[in-house]
């Protein structure tokens, strides 16, 4: 089963790298994917449904219907042009400010929905500033404050929920708690370690 396993993620992985050729788009490569592991393997169907994650998977289905909203409603363009007014067109003001706070808001509201919101923010804030090479930091910025702030909560993170999940089914559960209190250490280290980065290799 393990070869299999490779074998197949292998496969979609290609599958991802290659969909602007193929015309596939990810989510049906993954499908895919899925149904030919189950087809070559022993694994029921049963079996493989029973190990799904179907908390977690609500918990994203909610999440993202909230940020459908918050963009049909009309609140993600009125942030976005708040934003743009508030940073005056300052490259370097701008991508500290979507750094950090890329960091804190993913450490509150998991960093996929929420790029997913900031996306077109950002693609405004990068046109405000001038839309050149240089302002293609704040894409930076923003990819990095929502993946390394996703490390500072239990729900910051996709990853972070599965995990809980999976540990607490096998009777090694770990509180909201115990893990805050390691990520709110990690998290601004590392945003720390990212800032002159930045600085540097996009601004000086």
């Amino acid at each position: 089963m393990l070869w299999q396993s490779l074998a197949v993620l292998g496969l979609v992985l290609a599958a991802f790298v290659l969909h602007p050729v193929l015309h596939y788009e990810p989510s049906v490569v993954a499908i895919l994917g899925a149904g030919i592991l189950v087809a070559l393997t022993k694994v029921t169907t049963e079996q493989a449904i029973a190990e799904v994650e179907w908390p977690t998977l609500v918990f994203f289905a909610g999440l993202f219907i909230m940020v459908g909203a918050l963009v049909e409603t009309g609140v993600i363009g009125q942030v976005s042009q708040m934003a743009v007014n508030a940073t005056r067109g300052e490259l370097g003001l701008t991508t500290m400010v979507l750094l950090w706070a890329s960091a804190g808001l993913s450490a509150i509201v998991d960093n996929i929905p929420y790029v997913a919101t900031m996306s077109s923010i950002t693609a405004d804030l990068v046109q405000a500033n001038g839309g050149n090479e240089h302002a293609q930091v704040l894409w930076w910025a923003l990819i990095y404050g929502a993946d390394l702030g996703g490390n500072a909560t239990a729900i910051g993170a996709a990853a972070n929920v599965v995990i809980l999940g999976i540990a607490a089914r096998n009777r090694q559960p770990i509180s909201f708690w115990e893990f805050t209190k390691y990520g709110l250490i990690v998290t601004p280290v590392t945003i720390a370690l990212v800032t002159p980065y930045l600085w540097l290799r996009y601004l000086l």
